[in-house]
C-alpha cells in the first residue's frame, strides 16, 4: 500500500540527513540497469506494507499488504493486481511457501521476484513501510474517503467496526481497514480489495490537495527524512511525476483469486495461477485491467 501513500515523498531528490534517521519507507530498485529512462512507458512497482515490530528490519520481516502496481506514463492510467498475503507459491531456492515469506527469506529482491513468477511481471521497484508511519502519513493529508461495500469489525483492531458506505478514515483506520481479514466473508481475499480502496483514498486525497500552498512540500520532507533507496534522484523524480499524474477514473484493481485451505496445520491461499497471469497479460502493455 506504500506507492500512492508516498507520492509525497518521491517529489523531490534531496535526502539531506536520512542517514541519521529511523528508515520507515524503503524503495529498492529491482531492474537491471543504470537507471529508469525518462521515456519508458511502464513502471511496476510491488508496494509492501512490512510486518516489522519495533526494532526489526523491515525488510527481513515477513510482507503484510502486497500489491502489485502499474503506471502507464503515456495515457495516466494505473493498475493494482492484489495478492493475498497467504498465497501458498514457490519461492525460488526455499519450495513452497506463504508468499510475505519471501521478503523474510530475501528481502524486496526476492519478494519482487517471487511476485513477478507469480503474475508474470517482474517489478522495477519495491517500496516497504512500516504501518505506523503509513498511518502518520494518511493523518498528515487529513485522513481518506473510502466505499466500503459491508459493515466489518475486529475485536482488537476495530471493535465498534466500520459501517457500509462512503466513510472517513484517520491513519489508525486506513491501516485497521486495510489489515483485517478474519471477519470478512472471503478473507484474505477481502482484505486485498480492501487495501486497493485504501490506495484510491489516498491517490484522490492527494490530488485534491496537491495544489494547497506548502502542502507536498511538508509531505515531502516528511517522507524523505525517513527513506532508504539505491535509486538515483533522477529516478525519485520519474517516479514522482508517473504516480501525481495518475488520473482517478484510469485506474483498475482486481486481486487474484484462489481458494483458501491448509498446508498442515497453517491455513493458507491456493491463488490461481492461471488468473494471475491473466491478469498481467491483461495490464503489461497499458496498466489497464479489463475485467476482474
Amino acid at each position: 500500500m506504500a506507492v500512492l501513500a508516498l507520492v509525497l515523498g518521491l517529489t523531490t531528490f534531496v535526502v539531506p540527513d536520512s542517514a541519521v534517521k529511523p528508515t520507515e519507507v524503503s524503495l529498492v530498485r529491482i531492474r537491471h540497469g543504470a537507471g529508469l529512462d525518462a521515456n519508458r512507458e511502464m513502471i511496476w512497482i510491488l508496494a509492501v506494507g512490512s510486518d516489522a515490530r519495533p526494532g526489526q528490519d523491515m525488510n527481513r520481516t515477513r510482507g503484510d499488504a502486497l500489491q502489485l502496481v502499474g503506471i502507464n506514463t503515456r495515457t495516466h492510467a494505473a493498475t493494482a493486481i492484489g495478492i493475498p498475503r497467504d498465497s501458498w507459491v514457490a519461492i525460488p531456492g526455499y519450495g513452497n511457501e506463504r508468499v510475505n515469506a519471501a521478503l523474510f527469506f530475501g528481502g524486496p529482491q526476492l519478494l519482487g521476484r517471487t511476485v513477478g513468477n507469480l503474475v508474470g511481471i517482474q517489478p522495477d521497484y519495491v517500496m516497504v513501510t512500516r504501518f505506523p508511519f503509513f498511518e502518520d502519513m494518511v493523518d498528515s493529508i487529513g485522513g481518506i474517503e473510502v466505499r466500503n461495500p459491508r459493515y466489518f469489525s475486529d475485536y482488537n483492531l476495530k471493535p465498534g467496526g466500520f459501517t457500509a458506505g462512503r466513510i472517513h478514515l484517520d491513519g489508525y483506520g486506513a491501516m485497521a481497514f486495510s489489515r483485517v481479514r478474519k471477519t470478512l466473508p472471503a478473507g484474505d481475499f477481502d482484505r486485498s480489495a480492501n487495501q486497493q480502496r485504501t490506495l484510491r483514498g489516498i491517490h484522490a486525497k492527494i490530488r485534491a490537495r496537491a495544489a494547497e500552498p506548502g502542502f507536498m512540500e511538508r509531505g515531502v520532507m516528511s517522507v524523505l527524512e525517513h527513506t532508504s533507496t539505491n535509486a538515483s534522484p533522477g529516478e525519485l523524480f520519474e517516479l514522482a511525476q508517473a504516480v501525481a499524474q495518475v488520473e482517478p477514473g484510469k485506474i483498475t484493481s482486481c486481486v487474484v483469486s484462489g481458494r483458501i485451505g491448509a498446508v498442515g496445520a497453517a491455513s493458507v491461499v491456493f491463488p490461481s495461477v492461471a488468473t494471475a497471469r491473466r491478469y498481467g497479460d491483461d495490464a503489461r502493455q497499458d496498466a489497464t485491467i479489463s475485467r476482474c
